[in-house]
């Protein structure tokens, strides 16, 4: 379950990514429900094919497979491509602090 609900007035948006919530900021929270839930399903589906429990090897899989599908495809823009992947830097950095504090 990615979207576990709407951010509060403080500005931020809670998605579940694999079972672990997170608090994450950002100019779109529409668009970190849309990533959430995509990072959650690909999470997901590696988890089912693989044979590994641990969850930062689950995830890293999971991020090589995004990797791979958003090479793939050509962004219109280079400017919007750094763009995008600069965004997504900033989430996946949030993601792995919140982790290291958690111990998870």
């Amino acid at each position: 379950m990615a979207d576990k609900q709407a951010g509060s007035g403080a500005g931020y948006v809670t998605v579940e990514i694999y079972d672990q919530v997170y608090h994450l900021t950002g100019q779109n929270p529409e668009h970190i429900r849309d990533l959430a839930a995509r990072v959650d399903a690909k999470m997901r589906a590696v988890a089912a094919q693989g044979q590994t429990a641990d969850s930062l090897r689950v995830a890293v899989l999971a991020a090589l497979n995004l990797a791979d599908e958003l090479s793939r495809t050509a962004p219109v823009d280079a400017r919007q491509g750094s763009a995008r992947a600069a965004n997504l830097r900033v989430l996946l950095d949030q993601v792995l602090d919140e982790e290291l504090k958690t111990g998870s």
